[in-house]
């Protein structure tokens, strides 16, 4: 049967629009492959994330400016600034030991977000890279790290956090098995892992056999059910890490009383013992600093919480220092990333009680070991450190150095049942801190 005209010309359209269509696929998908292979990518195997929650203020830890006036209310650092190991980059007075070492971190200047007055939801912002939706319940950054690379050892967990539990650190839409092992008391471990007061070894072993007979038939009742096999899963590592080999790492007693010093106070112990995890092979340790508010507010500095402020600014110093040395003694600083976070910066400007507010749009992240070409300082801000100069850094674009740095394609796709989620929000790692 002869076509008419118009239907010819339809035709041929609609080829073409096919086409066109399979060559852009094809275009974004090269596209998509130069753009990993041009991603460097570093060797580190282990994050240690340290969270300051509340809120650090850049300009009077590692983005000091001209000294302020907290009395006349003249915006600027309320401390003095010093010279470090890298020449041009100044910390705070009160960093003096990790001045003495920051060819070995990088301060990240320039780390920006539009969350400004919600804490909960810029430390959901700083743990997953996203906006909180009604839609996706995105994972953190430890549980994408745990999902992509899982334990180094199969008797240890793959994410531990040293502080306590909630959903922004969690695992979202990637399951119980990317979720998290938490303990809030470094003398104790954490909870649930040891025999309960009066159950013995044999006692133990007929309740795990009851468990395992309920587990089969769970497994055969549920065969297809995703969630019944991650719950299981969960038991399956509880069990496993039950035993006494996993529970050794928590005995810091078996370190030196001299290393236990230098690391200092309770935070530092939890420092200690993240040394201790990674070095079992846990993937990513959250360790959350002054969880008993040694200076009554914590990191938000409002009214005259700022007054003791310095007192926390020295024990992330003395414990973050001495973790440096520790990993370096141990062969690890180059295998082991520290990140240090906080929900947002602190404006230059004091308040009426003499603290500070807070600032997303320009505020400091640091960067330490892992392998990277660290230079001390990364992106500048204008005289008050209020403002990005250049080399923007967005939350993902930070997300992403850290996925590479640790060999995780930062343009890699996760999937929510069949939706595809990329790894980050568009994030771009710092080139220029993995070459």
């Amino acid at each position: 049967m002869l076509q008419s005209r118009r239907s010819w010309l339809q035709n041929v359209a609609a080829g073409g629009t096919a086409i066109a269509a399979s060559s852009a696929g094809v275009n974004g998908l090269l596209r998509a492959n130069e753009s990993k292979a041009a991603t460097p990518f570093g060797k580190a195997e282990h994050v240690i994330s340290i969270w300051l929650g509340g809120g650090m203020g850049q300009i009077d830890t590692f983005d000091p400016k001209r000294l302020g006036d907290q009395k006349a209310r003249k915006p600027g650092s309320l401390y003095k600034s010093i010279d470090t190991a890298v020449p041009g980059v100044s910390v705070c007075e009160h960093l003096p030991r990790l001045a003495e070492r920051m060819d070995r971190v990088t301060a990240v200047r320039t780390v920006h977000h539009d969350v400004i007055d919600e804490h909960a939801a810029a430390t959901n912002r700083m743990h997953t890279g996203r906006v909180v939706t009604g839609t996706v319940t995105y994972p953190s950054l430890g549980s994408v790290v745990a999902h992509e690379l899982g334990a180094a050892d199969s008797s240890v967990p793959p994410y531990v956090l040293i502080g306590y539990p909630n959903v922004t650190r969690g695992p979202g839409f990637l399951g119980a098995s990317s979720g998290y092992l938490y303990l809030t008391d470094t003398s104790k471990g954490p909870s649930g892992l040891s025999l309960p007061h009066g159950i013995d070894a044999e006692r133990q072993s007929r309740r795990e056999q009851l468990l395992s007979a309920t587990r089969a038939s769970a497994q055969r009742r549920y065969e297809n059910d995703s969630a019944v096999a991650n719950y299981d899963s969960v038991i399956e590592q509880s069990l496993r890490l039950s035993g006494p080999e996993f529970g050794e790492v928590f005995e810091l007693e078996n370190e030196s009383g001299q290393l236990r010093n230098q690391y200092g106070s309770e935070f530092g112990q939890r420092c200690l013992l993240a040394r201790r995890l990674v070095q079992r092979g846990v993937r990513f340790v959250e360790v959350s600093h002054n969880l008993n508010f040694i200076n009554g507010t914590g990191w938000d500095v409002h009214n005259d919480g700022i007054n003791k402020q310095h007192e926390l600014i020295r024990d992330l110093d003395t414990a973050m220092s001495t973790l440096i040395d520790d990993l370096e003694k141990h062969s690890m600083l180059d295998k082991t990333l520290i990140m240090v976070s906080s929900e947002f910066g602190r404006p230059p400007g004091f308040d009426a009680g003499g603290g500070r507010g807070h600032q997303g749009k320009a505020f400091t992240c640091v960067l330490a070991g892992g392998g990277l070409n660290h230079s001390g300082a990364y992106g500048l801000t204008d005289e008050l450190s209020q403002n990005i100069v250049e080399s923007p850094v967005s939350v993902p674009d930070l997300f992403a150095t850290v996925h590479a740095s640790l060999g995780i394609d930062p343009q890699k796709l996760l999937y929510d049942g069949d939706r595809p989620i990329p790894i980050t929000d568009n994030g771009k790692p710092i080139e220029s801190l993995l070459v």
